[in-house]
């Protein structure tokens, strides 16, 4: 299955900074309202919120602004980027985007995934010893809730449910991808609840998840399935030239990387290793040409039908993510199109 290239934006509401400093969090969820309108205005197909339950990121509670998003656009897709299922409930879940699917048809979706933040878990009385069987447990809950009307369960962190009908009934099949880093397990395990596969690329040459695709893809094949789609998310930066882009996104990278890191034995990112990522890895960083041509290798040579720019990233400048979603939209996605018609 080839499915049409669509272009998103992801963001996880990081905290930015304008003139006056740090801006409230509660500045920042409505600014990125206006951006997802922005999104819509300029062309773009997909919008994502990542939840995050830090002081760093404003989006803990993603399907409230969903809604908003989604009430304020028009053609726009709107999902989560990733859902933390772990921490969460699944039927909940499943009736959240039931409920957004109904007010806005086709146009809701979540992404699931283990994420790559483990703040959740204490917040909401999980221990990160079970940090395996609860996504285990719930994902099969979640797979079975979006494919069966009725359900039969029964696990260590779920109720025991027995031909259960949960409410309110979809009109059609929900949209869920699974969101992977990089472990074969997770690709197969999507494969096989056919789910279509979004992988976070954070680092270094985008190409090496060529085995993971092919995985997928096997799978598929096995099970005597299509394909489903596949999506890569990565973070980038877009500004009149090179040189302006890296000038603009480096401080405010440097410093959230510095604000994670510090929790996980990273060392403080260099201006050298910064510009080596960018030519070499997954920043995605530039005038519209060069992040064009590189998009474009990324898509041709993973097979993808959707690439997401994770374009916050740190205390940037409000006003400069606005110009990356309007360069995103008006510059950079015509020319990977025709880039790609190009061969």
């Amino acid at each position: 299955m080839t499915a049409p290239l669509e272009f998103g934006l992801d963001t996880f509401g990081d905290i930015t900074r304008d003139t006056s400093g740090l801006r409230p969090a509660a500045q920042v969820l409505r600014d990125t309202l206006a951006e997802a309108e922005l999104a819509d205005r300029v062309g773009l197909d997909y919008f994502g919120l990542g939840e995050h339950h830090r002081a760093d990121f404003a989006i803990s509670s993603t399907e409230p602004l969903l809604g908003a998003i989604l009430a304020r656009t028009t053609r726009i897709k709107a999902g989560t980027s990733v859902t933390v299922l772990s921490s969460d409930d699944p039927i909940r879940l499943f009736q959240r985007l039931s409920t957004l699917d109904a007010l806005f048809p086709g146009r809701a979706e979540i992404t699931i995934g283990r994420g790559s933040f483990t703040e959740s878990f204490p917040l909401f009385g999980h221990a990160l010893d079970d940090y395996e069987t609860l996504f285990e447990e719930k994902s099969q809950l979640l797979h079975r809730l979006i494919t069966q009307e009725k359900v039969s369960i029964e696990g260590r962190h779920l109720p025991r449910l027995k031909n259960v009908t949960v409410h309110p009934r979809p009109e059609r099949p929900l949209t869920v991808w699974r969101g992977v880093g990089g472990s074969p397990n997770s690709v197969v395990e999507a494969a096989a609840m056919s789910m279509p596969l979004m992988m976070a690329i954070i680092g270094g040459d985008a190409l090496r998840f060529r085995p993971l695709v092919e995985l997928y893809a096997r799978v598929r094949a096995q099970m005597g399935e299509a394909m489903l789609p596949l999506g890569v998310h990565s973070p980038g930066h877009i500004a009149a030239s090179d040189a302006q882009a890296r000038d603009e996104f480096f401080p405010a990278y440097a410093e959230m990387h510095s604000a994670i890191g510090r929790s996980r034995g990273w060392p403080p990112l260099s201006r050298a290793a910064f510009e080596a990522e960018i030519e070499q890895g997954s920043l995605y960083v530039g005038a519209p040409d060069t992040v064009a041509a590189k998009i474009a290798r990324t898509v041709n040579g993973l097979g993808l039908s959707r690439f997401t720019l994770k374009y916050s990233a740190g205390p940037q400048d409000p006003a400069s993510l606005s110009r990356t979603i309007e360069l995103y939209g008006t510059e950079v996605a015509p020319r990977v199109r025709a880039l790609l018609a190009q061969g």
